[in-house]
């Protein structure tokens, strides 16, 4: 840890990395819902489908990264016990029990509009206090934004074909 690179946060860095260690869990439960989401989702569309969920996953998982490191620069330690996850996260987790393309893309619009959420508070909180942690949420949340729209052109595709 950089003595420095913690000096320079302007706000309680120990409620940083608790915050921090929320969002990881969210992303650690949002790369699992989207991989496996990839291997059960069934219907018209679902190559498609499959490819952006890989892509995504692969995403979040990146973010999970890059929250992690923060959190080891700012002094902390990213949650140790994939158990806690569940206790930590903002945005909880939709097992694909529905593998209908719909319902998995439903499920996971509805994971990136919390998201969204979350590291839109996140980042008000931050700026002007940590430009670090600023710049990186700003880096997630901008694929965040993608993601939702990406999901929610599939799902259009997929009621226009059901339409037809």
């Amino acid at each position: 840890m950089g003595s420095q690179g913690r000096k320079i946060v302007g706000m309680d860095v120990d409620e940083l990395i608790s915050l921090l260690n929320k969002a990881l869990a969210d992303e650690w439960l949002a790369y699992y819902q989207y991989w496996v989401g990839s291997k059960v989702v069934k219907g018209p569309t679902k190559d498609a489908v499959i490819a952006e969920l890989v892509q995504h996953a692969t995403e979040e998982l990146s973010h999970a990264d890059m929250i992690a490191l923060r959190i080891v620069q700012l002094g902390g330690t990213p949650v140790l016990e994939p158990k806690e996850w569940y206790n930590l996260t903002n945005c909880g987790y939709d097992a694909p029990v529905d593998p209908y393309v719909k319902a998995v893309l439903e499920q996971n619009i509805k994971g990136e509009q919390c998201a969204i959420k979350t590291y839109d508070k996140l980042m008000k909180m931050v700026e002007g206090k940590d430009p670090v942690t600023y710049n990186m949420i700003l880096t997630i949340i901008t694929q965040e934004v993608e993601h939702e729209e990406d999901l929610q052109s599939l799902l259009e595709d997929l009621e226009m074909i059901m339409k037809k």
